[in-house]
């Protein structure tokens, strides 16, 4: 995909506020994860394979680059880190070219 330098721009001042959303989701998860009847320690090592999987997620750690934008906007959408309304803004192209892959 080939990414504009306004779509380039438009990514880097929202990723930001998407993945502090999407931090803050995720912790109150684990906050009700922690809240749930239970052993202690069942409950810690279900935090901690929890962790180790969403640090993963795009959501919480990206690495930026200009040629992956379109993958990482997929990526989001897919993971529920952004809504379709989210794109609005970036270029009709772009919004088209990732709703299609996102929806496979």
């Amino acid at each position: 995909m080939d990414i504009s330098k306004a779509d380039w721009k438009l990514f880097r001042e929202r990723i930001g506020g998407w993945q502090e959303a999407y931090m803050a989701r995720l912790n109150q998860e684990y906050i009700e994860l922690l809240s749930a009847e239970g052993d202690a320690s069942d409950k810690f090592w279900a935090l901690d394979e929890r962790i180790k999987e969403d640090r993963k997620a795009p959501g919480v750690r990206l690495e930026l680059k200009k040629s992956d934008v379109g993958w990482d906007l997929v990526r989001l959408l897919q993971d529920g880190v952004i809504t379709a309304s989210d794109l609005e803004g970036f270029s009709e192209d772009l919004r088209d070219t990732v709703l299609h892959f996102a929806d496979r």
